[in-house]
């Protein structure tokens, strides 16, 4: 089940979580790997939190498709800010089935950093990925018109803004690979072979994770002019409520890819605090923007390396 919840995605795919399994009380513990921050692009640790609640909600499906039911609390003990939840497997036979029921999307979902398609997500698919945000404690907007033009803007000024940081071009020098391949990549971080393509055209927001340099070749395509973005939103921003909006993502993107959608996040204007606050709408936005997500009909994403087991998961008696 722990490798089950290491497939979720992480900023940078830092991966920022271990596991701890107690058998005797059928429980896990999800802490958070502080050795694994990024100063600059996530200073108070909310995309951190974000990730290890996408690995929890990967945790509950795997529990669920055991056939137990995940008896899940978030941050239980105030005095250990890094045990940020425990999953006891409860109720033999009882599983959830709505969880259940992405566990196939759970290997399956990665990101993607390709074109995709001109075509627009039906209004029953967005309705269901509204939901099951909601399922989560989170809202899924999907902005629209002159919004859509706006939060585009955004993630456009925290790319540029990133490429001449050196604070940001630290981190992302850190956690990228650009001589990895599929073959002979590390267990964390963005190797080349996952970049995508470099964008030449279109509106996509597309994070280069090249930056400046060169990936001997890296091809360039050009991305769609009218994307589809959707804006994940809590009502808080506080630990606890980083921690629900990464399950809800992570439900979001298990029922996108069980839809036959491919999805990527754009992160860029979330790393910045002044950009962050603007990206909900000021009409009737209300709460805090968590992430944004690109959504669309096109290829798959190339998995990402995950590190050994051993070095995620301890098992006590």
């Amino acid at each position: 089940m722990a490798d089950d919840a290491a497939t979720a995605p992480s900023l940078h795919n830092a991966q920022p979580w271990h596991f701890r399994y107690v058998q005797h009380s059928r429980a896990f513990d999800v802490r958070a790997d502080l050795d694994r921050v990024l100063p600059h692009a996530d200073p108070d640790n909310r995309a951190l939190h974000l990730g290890c609640g996408a690995a929890v909600l990967n945790l509950r499906v795997a529990v669920a498709h055991a056939g137990w039911y995940p008896a899940t609390r978030l941050l239980p003990d105030p005095g250990d800010p890094a045990l940020l939840a425990t999953v006891q497997l409860t109720g033999l036979g009882s599983g959830e089935s709505d969880l259940d029921a992405l566990y196939p999307a759970v290997h399956r979902r990665h990101t993607s950093r390709y074109p995709f398609a001109e075509t627009d997500i039906p209004g029953t698919v967005r309705s269901a990925l509204s939901d099951a945000a909601r399922r989560e404690g989170a809202t899924l907007d999907f902005p629209t018109a002159w919004h859509l033009k706006w939060v585009l803007e955004l993630v456009e000024e925290g790319e540029t803004r990133s490429r001449t940081d050196r604070g940001q071009a630290a981190d992302l020098s850190r956690w990228t690979r650009t001589d990895a391949t599929a073959g002979g990549a590390t267990g964390e971080g963005v190797p080349a072979y996952a970049f995508g393509p470099r964008k030449r055209g279109g509106k996509a927001p597309v994070r280069d994770f090249a930056g400046t340099g060169q990936v001997p070749g890296r091809d360039a395509a050009t991305f769609e002019a009218s994307p589809h973005l959707a804006l994940l939103s809590t009502s808080g921003d506080r630990p606890e409520d980083w921690l629900r909006a990464g399950q809800a993502m992570e439900r979001v993107l298990l029922l996108a890819t069980r839809e036959g959608l491919s999805s990527a996040p754009a992160t860029q204007a979330l790393e910045w605090p002044d950009l962050r606050w603007t990206l909900r709408d000021p009409v009737f936005g209300t709460g805090y923007v968590q992430m944004v997500l690109r959504l669309g009909y096109g290829p798959r994403g190339t998995a990402t390396p995950r590190r050994p087991l051993a070095e995620v998961l301890d098992i006590e008696p």
